[in-house]
């Protein structure tokens, strides 16, 4: 399916995943609309797009339902109906046990992580049901399939929300022609690392996936007929063990 001319929106869109995600999306043509709350890397991404399609950047923050009616409704201004939503917004702590967690963290975790990607959702599922039509793809995690320590307590719990999230949203909408994936990267090679307890390493960053890596199987969700659907997909690297 042509991607041509279509508006997508990718949240987190200034590094990692969201980045490599939008710049994919653009590279198949698409009118592309990244949202984060911080505007340089946002303009970065924008700049390295090498067309046929465009990225537009736009502070968002997609636990504040105000930033996210301001930024939703400058994208149809500007761009026109969202046919593509990307939820690809994350974040995480190095304090991330129970013993360690901070009672403040675990809400930001939340309100990012699962009710960032409601409300995203939320806000363009009515024009989507309008066009009957629309894709949306979460950026889940292992992380909510199978809980373990290396997420952290809060991460865990917010990537099983938007799980089910996702994953109820489908079932309703599947009559109303719109798409919602699930995908659940491994380890990426992203900023989040830097929220690790302990340090990574440069040899354990190049042995486990790229961002590219990610945005392909988002391609894959997003450009197959309107009669497929990939409800959800596990991508990790080969030396992770996923069990």
């Amino acid at each position: 399916m042509t991607l041509k001319d279509q508006v997508a929106v990718v949240t987190g869109g200034g590094t990692g995943i969201g980045a490599a995600t939008a710049l994919a999306l653009a590279e198949a043509g698409a009118q592309v609309a990244v949202g984060g709350r911080r505007l340089e890397p946002l303009e970065a991404v924008a700049a390295r797009c090498s067309g046929p399609g465009t990225i537009r950047p736009h502070r968002l923050d997609v636990a504040d339902r105000d930033s996210v009616e301001t930024f939703f409704s400058w994208v149809e201004r500007e761009l026109g109906p969202v046919a593509i939503l990307v939820n690809a917004a994350g974040v995480n702590v190095a304090r991330r046990t129970m013993r360690e967690l901070d009672p403040a963290d675990w809400d930001r975790l939340l309100q990012i992580n699962a009710t960032g990607a409601y409300n995203c959702m939320h806000r363009v599922l009515p024009g989507m049901r309008a066009a009957g039509r629309g894709t949306i793809v979460n950026i889940s995690s292992v992380a909510g399939k199978r809980a373990g320590p290396l997420g952290g307590v809060a991460y865990n719990a917010s990537k099983f929300a938007m799980t089910a999230l996702g994953l109820s949203v489908a079932a309703e909408e599947a009559q109303s022609g719109i798409r919602v994936t699930n995908i659940y990267p491994g380890e990426v090679d992203t900023p989040i690392l830097r929220q690790r307890p302990q340090p990574v390493s440069e040899e354990h960053r190049r042995r486990i996936l790229q961002p590219e890596d990610v945005a392909a199987a988002v391609m894959l969700a997003v450009t197959l007929p309107p009669r497929a659907h990939v409800a959800e997909l596990v991508i990790k690297p080969t030396t992770q063990v996923y069990v």
